[in-house]
């Protein structure tokens, strides 16, 4: 069942309106993830906002978190298990626990589980899955240089938690790159 394309361009504009309405709203970062796998290629770019909470502070570290507001492309070359391509757009938003510096600077590893709406059914290479709506979790790590630079790698597992068969569930491996407001 394919979702209205207008729907999404209303979500992503309220979304817009919702970030930059009140400082306490305001983003903190942009991101942009390139990434691959089941023959599917993926381009992300994402907003965050950092929640400015430290948990658990010890020796100069602690874990903090933050909101991934994501749009991306994802292009199946095995569709419906063919040679053809078929892209699908997706949106997420992410809760993100990061263990970190105290200073937010150097390396760190984290951790989220998201809520994800795809454009399309995704079929593609054999995995297929039978709702738009997805999970999306993933594990990464990564450093973060002196000027706010974050560089890292992620492991994205997408899947809808057994809500309805088949779930086919797919993995990505992902490049991000973060940069601060």
């Amino acid at each position: 069942m394919a979702i209205n394309n207008t729907f999404f361009k209303s979500a992503a504009a309220v979304a817009v309106l919702m970030a930059f309405q009140a400082s306490s709203y305001a983003v903190d970062s942009g991101s942009l993830e390139v990434g691959t796998g089941n023959k599917t290629s993926v381009v992300r770019a994402a907003v965050q906002w950092d929640w400015q909470n430290k948990w658990w502070e010890s020796n100069g570290t602690h874990i903090g978190g933050y909101w991934d507001l994501s749009a991306a492309q994802w292009h199946g070359t095995r569709y419906n298990n063919t040679d053809s391509t078929k892209n699908i757009y997706d949106f997420g938003i992410t809760p993100v626990f990061r263990f970190q510096r105290d200073s937010k600077k150097g390396p760190y590893v984290e951790g989220g589980v998201g809520l994800h709406l795809a454009s399309q059914i995704y079929n593609n290479n054999g995995k297929h899955f039978s709702t738009a709506f997805q999970f999306g979790d993933h594990v990464g790590t990564g450093y973060v240089f002196a000027n706010g630079l974050d560089l890292g790698i992620r492991l994205q597992h997408l899947s809808n938690g057994g809500i309805k068969e088949p779930n086919g569930g797919v993995n990505y491996a992902l490049v991000r790159v973060a940069y601060p407001f």
